[in-house]
Protein backbone atom coordinates (compact mmCIF):
# COMPACT_ATOMS: atom_id res chain seq x y z
CA UNK A 1 0.00 0.00 0.00
CA UNK A 2 2.82 2.38 0.93
CA UNK A 3 4.61 1.63 -2.37
CA UNK A 4 1.46 2.37 -4.41
CA UNK A 5 0.94 5.64 -2.56
CA UNK A 6 4.56 6.62 -3.19
CA UNK A 7 4.02 5.95 -6.89
CA UNK A 8 0.86 8.09 -6.89
CA UNK A 9 2.67 10.98 -5.21
CA UNK A 10 5.59 10.65 -7.62
CA UNK A 11 3.31 10.98 -10.65
CA UNK A 12 1.33 13.73 -8.91
CA UNK A 13 4.43 15.87 -8.25
CA UNK A 14 5.67 15.36 -11.79
CA UNK A 15 2.37 16.48 -13.37
CA UNK A 16 1.98 19.48 -11.06
CA UNK A 17 5.51 20.70 -11.81
CA UNK A 18 4.99 20.30 -15.55
CA UNK A 19 1.74 22.26 -15.42
CA UNK A 20 3.25 25.05 -13.30
CA UNK A 21 6.06 25.46 -15.84
CA UNK A 22 3.55 26.06 -18.66
CA UNK A 23 2.83 29.72 -17.89
CA UNK A 24 0.30 30.20 -20.70
CA UNK A 25 -1.84 27.24 -19.66
CA UNK A 26 -1.53 28.23 -16.00
CA UNK A 27 -2.73 31.78 -16.69
CA UNK A 28 -5.69 30.46 -18.69
CA UNK A 29 -6.62 28.11 -15.83
CA UNK A 30 -6.49 31.03 -13.37
CA UNK A 31 -8.45 33.47 -15.54
CA UNK A 32 -11.33 31.22 -16.65
CA UNK A 33 -12.82 30.87 -13.13
CA UNK A 34 -13.07 34.66 -12.83
CA UNK A 35 -15.17 35.04 -15.98
CA UNK A 36 -18.36 33.68 -14.41
CA UNK A 37 -18.53 36.01 -11.36
CA UNK A 38 -17.48 39.06 -13.37
CA UNK A 39 -19.98 38.27 -16.14
CA UNK A 40 -22.89 37.67 -13.73
CA UNK A 41 -22.28 40.86 -11.77
CA UNK A 42 -21.69 42.85 -14.96
CA UNK A 43 -25.05 41.70 -16.35
CA UNK A 44 -26.79 42.57 -13.07
CA UNK A 45 -25.26 46.06 -12.96
CA UNK A 46 -26.13 46.85 -16.59
CA UNK A 47 -29.62 45.36 -16.28
CA UNK A 48 -30.28 47.12 -12.95
CA UNK A 49 -29.11 50.48 -14.29
CA UNK A 50 -31.31 50.12 -17.37
CA UNK A 51 -34.41 49.12 -15.37
CA UNK A 52 -33.91 51.94 -12.89
CA UNK A 53 -33.57 54.53 -15.65
CA UNK A 54 -36.70 53.20 -17.36
CA UNK A 55 -38.66 53.28 -14.10
CA UNK A 56 -37.59 56.83 -13.22
CA UNK A 57 -38.00 58.49 -16.60
CA UNK A 58 -41.22 60.19 -17.70
CA UNK A 59 -43.49 57.79 -19.59
CA UNK A 60 -44.22 59.11 -23.07
CA UNK A 61 -47.52 57.84 -24.52
CA UNK A 62 -48.87 58.78 -27.96
CA UNK A 63 -52.67 58.89 -27.72
CA UNK A 64 -55.11 58.56 -30.60
CA UNK A 65 -58.41 60.31 -29.78
CA UNK A 66 -57.21 62.10 -26.64
CA UNK A 67 -60.06 64.61 -27.05
CA UNK A 68 -62.57 61.78 -26.50
CA UNK A 69 -61.50 61.21 -22.85
CA UNK A 70 -60.34 64.49 -21.25
CA UNK A 71 -60.69 63.20 -17.66
CA UNK A 72 -58.62 60.08 -18.40
CA UNK A 73 -55.93 62.16 -20.11
CA UNK A 74 -55.84 64.53 -17.14
CA UNK A 75 -55.49 61.60 -14.74
CA UNK A 76 -52.55 59.93 -16.50
CA UNK A 77 -50.88 63.32 -17.09
CA UNK A 78 -50.75 63.77 -13.31
CA UNK A 79 -48.90 60.42 -12.96
CA UNK A 80 -45.63 61.45 -14.62
CA UNK A 81 -46.93 60.66 -18.11
CA UNK A 82 -46.39 62.90 -21.11
CA UNK A 83 -49.20 62.63 -23.66
CA UNK A 84 -47.88 62.92 -27.22
CA UNK A 85 -49.47 63.40 -30.60
CA UNK A 86 -50.11 60.05 -32.34
CA UNK A 87 -48.18 58.98 -35.46
CA UNK A 88 -49.89 58.73 -38.81
CA UNK A 89 -49.78 54.92 -38.70
CA UNK A 90 -49.76 53.73 -35.04
CA UNK A 91 -49.65 50.03 -35.95
CA UNK A 92 -46.61 50.40 -38.19
CA UNK A 93 -44.85 52.65 -35.64
CA UNK A 94 -45.16 49.96 -32.95
CA UNK A 95 -44.34 47.10 -35.32
CA UNK A 96 -41.13 48.81 -36.48
CA UNK A 97 -40.02 49.53 -32.91
CA UNK A 98 -40.26 53.30 -33.30
CA UNK A 99 -42.78 53.40 -30.42
CA UNK A 100 -43.30 51.03 -27.47
CA UNK A 101 -47.04 51.58 -27.01
CA UNK A 102 -49.88 53.66 -28.45
CA UNK A 103 -53.15 54.33 -26.58
CA UNK A 104 -56.26 54.45 -28.79
CA UNK A 105 -59.48 56.02 -27.42
CA UNK A 106 -62.45 55.43 -29.78
CA UNK A 107 -65.05 58.09 -30.59
CA UNK A 108 -67.83 56.30 -28.66
CA UNK A 109 -65.78 56.35 -25.44
CA UNK A 110 -67.59 59.39 -24.01
CA UNK A 111 -71.08 58.02 -24.76
CA UNK A 112 -70.39 54.68 -23.03
CA UNK A 113 -68.54 56.34 -20.15
CA UNK A 114 -71.38 58.79 -19.41
CA UNK A 115 -74.03 56.05 -19.48
CA UNK A 116 -72.10 53.87 -17.01
CA UNK A 117 -71.16 51.20 -19.51
CA UNK A 118 -67.57 49.84 -19.89
CA UNK A 119 -65.74 52.30 -22.13
CA UNK A 120 -63.30 50.54 -24.40
CA UNK A 121 -59.69 51.71 -24.87
CA UNK A 122 -57.03 49.91 -26.89
CA UNK A 123 -53.29 49.50 -26.35
CA UNK A 124 -51.26 48.82 -29.48
CA UNK A 125 -48.20 46.87 -28.33
CA UNK A 126 -45.72 44.22 -29.47
CA UNK A 127 -45.48 41.63 -26.67
CA UNK A 128 -42.47 39.98 -28.29
CA UNK A 129 -40.32 43.08 -27.63
CA UNK A 130 -38.83 42.89 -24.12
CA UNK A 131 -37.72 46.53 -24.14
CA UNK A 132 -41.33 47.76 -24.16
CA UNK A 133 -42.74 45.60 -21.34
CA UNK A 134 -41.98 48.04 -18.52
CA UNK A 135 -43.70 50.96 -20.30
CA UNK A 136 -46.72 48.80 -21.17
CA UNK A 137 -47.08 47.57 -17.58
CA UNK A 138 -46.85 51.12 -16.21
CA UNK A 139 -49.57 52.32 -18.56
CA UNK A 140 -51.80 49.30 -17.87
CA UNK A 141 -51.42 49.91 -14.14
CA UNK A 142 -52.49 53.55 -14.53
CA UNK A 143 -55.53 52.59 -16.63
CA UNK A 144 -56.59 49.95 -14.09
CA UNK A 145 -56.15 52.47 -11.27
CA UNK A 146 -58.33 54.99 -13.09
CA UNK A 147 -60.95 52.31 -13.74
CA UNK A 148 -61.10 51.35 -10.03
CA UNK A 149 -61.31 55.01 -9.00
CA UNK A 150 -64.20 55.77 -11.36
CA UNK A 151 -65.99 52.57 -10.31
CA UNK A 152 -65.78 53.57 -6.65
CA UNK A 153 -67.09 57.09 -7.40
CA UNK A 154 -70.05 55.66 -9.30
CA UNK A 155 -71.00 53.43 -6.38
CA UNK A 156 -70.68 56.32 -3.91
CA UNK A 157 -72.89 58.50 -6.14
CA UNK A 158 -75.60 55.86 -5.80
CA UNK A 159 -75.20 55.68 -2.05
CA UNK A 160 -73.39 52.34 -2.12
CA UNK A 161 -70.24 51.72 -0.12
CA UNK A 162 -67.50 50.79 -2.67
CA UNK A 163 -66.09 48.17 -0.30
CA UNK A 164 -69.25 46.04 -0.83
CA UNK A 165 -67.92 45.15 -4.28
CA UNK A 166 -64.82 43.68 -2.65
CA UNK A 167 -65.73 40.22 -1.39
CA UNK A 168 -62.19 39.56 -0.20
CA UNK A 169 -59.45 41.72 1.24
CA UNK A 170 -56.29 39.84 0.31
CA UNK A 171 -53.18 40.75 2.28
CA UNK A 172 -49.69 39.60 1.37
CA UNK A 173 -47.16 38.66 4.01
CA UNK A 174 -43.92 38.66 2.06
CA UNK A 175 -41.30 36.47 3.74
CA UNK A 176 -38.69 37.13 1.08
CA UNK A 177 -35.42 38.58 2.31
CA UNK A 178 -32.89 40.60 0.36
CA UNK A 179 -30.77 37.47 0.21
CA UNK A 180 -33.54 35.27 -1.25
CA UNK A 181 -34.54 37.96 -3.75
CA UNK A 182 -30.89 38.39 -4.70
CA UNK A 183 -30.47 34.64 -5.17
CA UNK A 184 -33.39 34.68 -7.59
CA UNK A 185 -31.60 37.38 -9.58
CA UNK A 186 -28.38 35.33 -9.41
CA UNK A 187 -30.08 32.44 -11.19
CA UNK A 188 -27.04 31.63 -13.37
CA UNK A 189 -24.50 31.71 -10.53
CA UNK A 190 -24.79 27.94 -9.74
CA UNK A 191 -24.10 27.13 -13.39
CA UNK A 192 -20.92 29.23 -13.45
CA UNK A 193 -19.75 27.62 -10.20
CA UNK A 194 -20.15 24.14 -11.67
CA UNK A 195 -18.68 25.32 -14.98
CA UNK A 196 -15.47 26.36 -13.20
CA UNK A 197 -15.09 22.72 -12.13
CA UNK A 198 -15.27 21.58 -15.75
CA UNK A 199 -12.75 24.22 -16.88
CA UNK A 200 -10.21 24.33 -14.02
CA UNK A 201 -8.32 21.12 -14.80
CA UNK A 202 -9.33 20.74 -18.44
CA UNK A 203 -5.96 21.50 -20.03
CA UNK A 204 -4.04 19.41 -17.51
CA UNK A 205 -6.38 16.43 -18.12
CA UNK A 206 -5.70 16.74 -21.85
CA UNK A 207 -1.97 17.26 -21.46
CA UNK A 208 -1.45 14.28 -19.14
CA UNK A 209 -3.20 11.91 -21.56
CA UNK A 210 -3.54 12.98 -25.21
CA UNK A 211 -0.68 15.46 -24.86
CA UNK A 212 1.78 12.86 -23.61
CA UNK A 213 0.60 10.39 -26.23
CA UNK A 214 1.20 13.00 -28.95
CA UNK A 215 4.68 13.81 -27.57
CA UNK A 216 5.52 10.10 -27.31
CA UNK A 217 6.11 10.22 -23.55
CA UNK A 218 3.08 8.17 -22.47
CA UNK A 219 4.39 4.77 -23.65
CA UNK A 220 7.66 5.05 -21.67
CA UNK A 221 5.62 5.86 -18.55
CA UNK A 222 3.55 2.71 -19.01
CA UNK A 223 6.64 0.46 -18.98
CA UNK A 224 8.05 2.01 -15.76
CA UNK A 225 7.60 0.17 -12.42
CA UNK A 226 4.70 2.51 -11.64
CA UNK A 227 1.45 0.51 -11.76
CA UNK A 228 -1.30 1.59 -14.11
CA UNK A 229 -3.55 2.36 -11.14
CA UNK A 230 -0.85 4.52 -9.58
CA UNK A 231 -0.25 6.30 -12.88
CA UNK A 232 -3.95 7.10 -13.39
CA UNK A 233 -4.42 8.07 -9.73
CA UNK A 234 -1.42 10.43 -9.79
CA UNK A 235 -2.56 12.14 -12.97
CA UNK A 236 -6.14 12.40 -11.66
CA UNK A 237 -4.92 13.80 -8.34
CA UNK A 238 -2.92 16.51 -10.10
CA UNK A 239 -5.91 17.44 -12.27
CA UNK A 240 -8.13 17.45 -9.18
CA UNK A 241 -5.80 19.90 -7.48
CA UNK A 242 -6.17 22.48 -10.25
CA UNK A 243 -9.90 21.79 -10.57
CA UNK A 244 -10.45 22.49 -6.88
CA UNK A 245 -8.22 25.57 -7.12
CA UNK A 246 -10.49 26.90 -9.87
CA UNK A 247 -13.56 26.18 -7.73
CA UNK A 248 -12.10 28.00 -4.73
CA UNK A 249 -11.10 30.93 -6.93
CA UNK A 250 -14.62 31.20 -8.35
CA UNK A 251 -16.25 31.09 -4.91
CA UNK A 252 -13.88 33.70 -3.50
CA UNK A 253 -14.50 35.93 -6.53
CA UNK A 254 -18.28 35.65 -6.02
CA UNK A 255 -17.91 36.37 -2.29
CA UNK A 256 -15.68 39.42 -2.83
CA UNK A 257 -17.86 40.89 -5.58
CA UNK A 258 -21.19 40.27 -3.80
CA UNK A 259 -19.94 41.51 -0.42
CA UNK A 260 -17.93 44.55 -1.51
CA UNK A 261 -19.35 45.75 -4.85
CA UNK A 262 -22.33 48.11 -4.15
CA UNK A 263 -24.81 46.19 -6.30
CA UNK A 264 -27.72 47.62 -4.27
CA UNK A 265 -27.21 50.94 -6.07
CA UNK A 266 -28.38 49.30 -9.27
CA UNK A 267 -30.81 46.59 -8.07
CA UNK A 268 -32.24 48.24 -4.97
CA UNK A 269 -31.51 45.18 -2.79
CA UNK A 270 -28.44 44.04 -0.91
CA UNK A 271 -26.89 40.71 -1.95
CA UNK A 272 -24.10 39.06 0.00
CA UNK A 273 -22.42 35.71 0.60
CA UNK A 274 -21.68 34.74 4.19
CA UNK A 275 -18.77 32.57 5.27
CA UNK A 276 -21.25 29.80 6.13
CA UNK A 277 -22.80 29.91 2.65
CA UNK A 278 -19.34 29.96 1.07
CA UNK A 279 -18.26 26.84 2.96
CA UNK A 280 -21.57 25.07 2.27
CA UNK A 281 -21.37 25.75 -1.47
CA UNK A 282 -17.81 24.38 -1.51
CA UNK A 283 -19.00 21.25 0.33
CA UNK A 284 -21.78 20.82 -2.24
CA UNK A 285 -19.55 21.45 -5.25
CA UNK A 286 -16.22 19.75 -4.59
CA UNK A 287 -17.45 16.14 -5.15
CA UNK A 288 -18.26 17.15 -8.75
CA UNK A 289 -14.52 17.61 -9.34
CA UNK A 290 -13.96 13.84 -9.39
CA UNK A 291 -16.46 12.90 -12.17
CA UNK A 292 -15.46 16.02 -14.14
CA UNK A 293 -11.79 15.05 -13.97
CA UNK A 294 -12.49 11.40 -14.74
CA UNK A 295 -14.66 12.24 -17.76
CA UNK A 296 -12.03 14.62 -19.12
CA UNK A 297 -9.29 12.01 -18.75
CA UNK A 298 -11.47 9.28 -20.27
CA UNK A 299 -12.35 11.31 -23.37
CA UNK A 300 -8.83 12.66 -23.78
CA UNK A 301 -7.27 9.20 -23.40
CA UNK A 302 -9.35 7.94 -26.33
CA UNK A 303 -8.02 10.64 -28.68
CA UNK A 304 -4.74 10.71 -30.59
CA UNK A 305 -3.73 14.37 -30.29
CA UNK A 306 -4.05 17.40 -28.02
CA UNK A 307 -6.13 19.27 -30.61
CA UNK A 308 -8.52 16.36 -31.11
CA UNK A 309 -9.03 16.10 -27.37
CA UNK A 310 -9.73 19.85 -27.19
CA UNK A 311 -12.39 19.54 -29.86
CA UNK A 312 -14.20 16.73 -28.05
CA UNK A 313 -13.88 18.21 -24.57
CA UNK A 314 -15.15 21.62 -25.71
CA UNK A 315 -18.63 20.07 -25.63
CA UNK A 316 -18.29 18.71 -22.08
CA UNK A 317 -19.00 22.05 -20.28
CA UNK A 318 -22.44 21.94 -21.95
CA UNK A 319 -23.33 19.07 -19.58
CA UNK A 320 -24.12 21.40 -16.64
CA UNK A 321 -25.56 24.06 -18.97
CA UNK A 322 -28.93 22.36 -19.52
CA UNK A 323 -29.92 22.02 -15.83
CA UNK A 324 -28.42 25.48 -15.25
CA UNK A 325 -30.81 27.04 -17.75
CA UNK A 326 -33.75 25.07 -16.38
CA UNK A 327 -33.05 26.27 -12.85
CA UNK A 328 -32.66 29.87 -14.02
CA UNK A 329 -36.09 30.01 -15.67
CA UNK A 330 -38.21 27.24 -14.14
CA UNK A 331 -39.14 26.75 -10.45
CA UNK A 332 -37.89 23.38 -9.17
CA UNK A 333 -38.62 21.79 -5.80
CA UNK A 334 -35.72 19.57 -4.71
CA UNK A 335 -36.45 15.83 -4.59
CA UNK A 336 -34.22 12.96 -3.59
CA UNK A 337 -33.94 11.45 -7.09
CA UNK A 338 -32.58 14.76 -8.40
CA UNK A 339 -29.58 14.45 -6.10
CA UNK A 340 -28.55 11.31 -7.99
CA UNK A 341 -27.97 13.33 -11.18
CA UNK A 342 -24.48 14.91 -11.15
CA UNK A 343 -24.46 18.70 -11.80
CA UNK A 344 -28.27 18.85 -11.53
CA UNK A 345 -28.45 18.08 -7.83
CA UNK A 346 -25.48 20.33 -7.09
CA UNK A 347 -27.02 23.33 -8.82
CA UNK A 348 -30.30 22.88 -6.93
CA UNK A 349 -28.46 22.75 -3.60
CA UNK A 350 -26.24 25.72 -4.50
CA UNK A 351 -29.36 27.77 -5.28
CA UNK A 352 -30.77 26.94 -1.86
CA UNK A 353 -27.48 27.84 -0.19
CA UNK A 354 -27.44 31.21 -1.95
CA UNK A 355 -30.97 31.86 -0.65
CA UNK A 356 -29.97 30.90 2.92
CA UNK A 357 -32.58 28.12 2.86
CA UNK A 358 -32.18 24.90 4.88
CA UNK A 359 -30.65 21.96 3.02
CA UNK A 360 -31.65 18.39 3.78
CA UNK A 361 -28.75 16.32 5.12
CA UNK A 362 -30.05 13.33 3.15
CA UNK A 363 -30.08 15.35 -0.07
CA UNK A 364 -26.54 16.61 0.55
CA UNK A 365 -25.20 13.14 1.39
CA UNK A 366 -26.93 11.61 -1.66
CA UNK A 367 -25.52 14.28 -3.95
CA UNK A 368 -21.98 13.82 -2.61
CA UNK A 369 -22.18 10.02 -2.69
CA UNK A 370 -23.60 9.87 -6.23
CA UNK A 371 -20.93 12.21 -7.62
CA UNK A 372 -18.04 10.36 -5.95
CA UNK A 373 -19.42 6.98 -7.10
CA UNK A 374 -19.70 8.13 -10.71
CA UNK A 375 -16.21 9.63 -10.57
CA UNK A 376 -14.59 6.48 -9.17
CA UNK A 377 -16.39 4.30 -11.73
CA UNK A 378 -15.16 6.41 -14.64
CA UNK A 379 -11.61 6.45 -13.21
CA UNK A 380 -11.62 2.66 -13.16
CA UNK A 381 -12.60 2.73 -16.85
CA UNK A 382 -9.75 5.19 -17.52
CA UNK A 383 -7.30 2.76 -15.91
CA UNK A 384 -8.55 -0.09 -18.08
Amino acid sequence: MGLVWDQVLLVFRKEVKDNLRDRRTLMAALLYPLLGPVLVVGILVVMGSSLRKDAEKTLEVPVVGAENAPSLIQFISQQDVEVLEPPEDPVEAVRSGELDVVLVIPEDYGEKFNTGRPAKVELIVDDSRDSSRLEVRRLEGLLNSYSRQIGSLRLMARGVNPTIARALAVQHRDLATDQSQGARILGMAPYFIVLSIFMGGLYLAIDTTAGERERGSLEPLLITPVSRGGLVSGKALATLLFTLAALVETLIAFAVILNYVPIERYLGIRIGMSGKALWLIFLISFPMALPATALQMLIASLTRSFKEAQNYLAVLPLVPAIPGMLLAFLPVKPKLWMMLVPTYGQQILISRALRDEPISGLHLATSIGASLAVGLLVLIVVGK
